[in-house]
């Protein structure tokens, strides 16, 4: 019986190990804080992202996140714009903030016409965002959209 108990305190701990959630990005990237900055190319000030440590870290790895589809004008191209908040509440329409916002460039177009606010999850490498104006804070590249 002495001999069992070491075998199964190690099953029990892989198991475990196993079976872990996901990392909450959308908790992770809400920690993010943002500080108003003049720019001097546009001469008007921008919000600029302050990634917390955790989040960094985390930057060139793969990470999963499910959130709101929300459409864009080439709904038919390889990005993909996911929101933690259905499309009349979020970052675009509503009132929530660019910590609420992820861009996916996938390796291959959605097979399906993906309707508003429907549930999608993006999966691929993490790069975080923060200089490029043009662009969002959080970046998913290499992903994969699944419905």
């Amino acid at each position: 019986m002495k001999k069992l108990l070491p075998l199964f305190l190690i099953l029990v701990v892989v198991g475990t190990a196993m079976n872990l959630p996901e990392k909450d990005m959308w908790a992770l990237m809400g920690k993010t804080r943002f500080v108003e900055k003049l720019n001097r190319e546009y001469g008007m000030y921008f919000l600029y992202p302050k990634f917390p440590d955790e989040l960094k870290a985390m930057e060139g790895k793969e990470v999963s996140i499910t959130g709101f589809f929300i459409p864009l004008e080439m709904n038919t191209s390889n990005i993909a714009v996911i929101s933690k908040y259905p499309n009349a509440e979020c970052f675009f329409c509503g009132g929530a903030g660019p910590e609420s916002v992820v861009v996916g460039y996938l390796k291959k177009r959605p097979g399906k016409r993906i309707k508003t606010d429907e549930i999608v999850t993006i999966k691929g490498k993490l790069k975080l965002n923060d200089s490029d104006l043009e662009e969002l804070n959080f970046i998913i590249q290499d992903a994969e959209l699944s419905y």
